[in-house]
């Protein structure tokens, strides 16, 4: 994202040792560029810049490797073009590359299933505000992940944009105008990456405490530690940190994880330890992500010799008396990297091939990992 949004004219600055990124916008719209920008498989990237460059000055192309050209974009290609944006698939409808002529999203009225990702939604959403008259978004059944339209609009509230929306997020309203101010503003720890952390508590006992999450936290994904609750941990919300631990036995459940789903493949790993079968439901829309989710989970889980049965919304696990070493196929995503490690907590002679796929949203994973095991070759 940072590498695409340098080529349309705007400087992103970061600072490692201090965790911090400047960023000089672009006063609400981008530099034109003849060459396309390459988002890998960053599937926020995508959907993110799909939105913002209608705003650009010019024509622009994105495109990614080749499991983002089978990634869908249909549903907000689909809802740019009714609020009066120029853009289009380039080579298989509904997937990229795209090709999107910038100055041409004038507001208006967008439509989404809320069935396959939230993303194109919080896409409309921010770069609504500079539409050229107001945008009324419209969701036609409960959308999935639907914290992280929660956070978004708290963000964009944040950098000064008036948003509306109901309680259930279906209908969002954004009157342009205004646009973003600069700000300082702090980025909590990220609930995601903390669920390996988490986990390995449930997985192995003891407790592991992360700092920068509370329960007042506008990340859906905090949502994990109650289901770690839900199969028997117990869970301690200070004010800026969250510990977990566990001392008696887990137990499988039933859960809904659709809000809540790129912390799915986490639970599937305390899963396999714990007393009982565990079914996650409502999580379809992992089928499209890095990975087909759902089918590469129940295939790296029968290598280590876990039953689990595959349906069209989420998975079954039965837990086994002995897990044996296996080879894990990680399918470049970062997330079946991460879920995997914690597996390998609890079973010997798990190895994850292509760890550095974790590069995407955690390059020092494993070593941020390794004080919480016997060690990691």
């Amino acid at each position: 994202m940072a590498e695409a949004l340098s080529e349309i004219g705007v400087t992103v600055e970061t600072v490692p040792e201090t965790c911090t990124i400047r960023v000089i916008g672009g006063g609400g719209t981008f530099n034109r560029t003849d060459k396309p920008l390459f988002i890998g498989n960053a599937g926020t990237a995508m959907r993110f810049l799909a939105a913002a460059l209608t705003l650009g000055k010019g024509t622009y192309i994105l495109d990614g490797i080749a499991r983002m050209r089978e990634r869908p974009i249909q549903e907000l290609i689909k809802a740019l073009s009714a609020l009066g944006a120029g853009i289009r698939s380039t080579i298989h409808e509904g997937h990229p590359p795209v090709l999107i002529t910038g100055g041409t999203l004038n507001g208006g009225r967008a439509s989404f299933s809320g069935k396959i990702s939230s993303q194109y939604i919080s896409a409309v959403m921010i770069s609504a505000p500079y539409a050229g008259r107001p945008v009324h978004i419209e969701i036609q059944r409960e959308p999935v992940s639907r914290p992280y339209l929660a956070m978004t609009r708290s963000v964009m509230q944040a950098f000064g944009v008036e948003i509306s929306a109901d309680e259930t997020y279906r209908h969002i309203s954004i009157q342009p105008g205004g646009g973003y101010s600069g700000r300082c503003f702090h980025i909590e720890s990220d609930a995601s990456s903390a669920s390996y952390f988490f986990a390995a508590a449930a997985v192995v006992g003891g407790s592991v405490t992360v700092e920068g999450l509370s329960r007042s936290s506008i990340q859906g994904d905090i949502g994990f530690v109650d289901a770690l609750v839900n199969m028997g941990c117990r869970a301690e919300w200070g004010g800026n940190a969250v510990t977990v631990s566990r001392e008696g036995e887990l137990k499988g459940l039933d859960i809904d994880m659709r809000h809540i789903s790129d912390t799915a493949p986490t639970l599937c790993m305390v899963a396999l330890y714990a007393k009982g079968a565990t079914r996650i439901r409502g999580v379809a829309s992992m089928r499209v992500k890095e990975s087909d989710r759902i089918s590469a989970l129940c295939a790296e889980l029968s290598r280590m010799g876990a039953r689990v049965d595959e349906h069209a919304d989420g998975l079954t696990i039965y837990p086994a008396a002995v897990y044996h070493p296996a080879r894990i196929e990680t399918y470049d995503d970062h997330r079946m990297a991460m879920s995997f490690a914690v597996a390998g907590l609890g079973t010997d002679g798990v190895e994850i091939l292509d760890p550095g796929c974790t590069a995407k949203t955690f390059p020092d994973f494993f070593a941020r990992f390794a004080p919480l095991t016997g060690g990691i070759q």
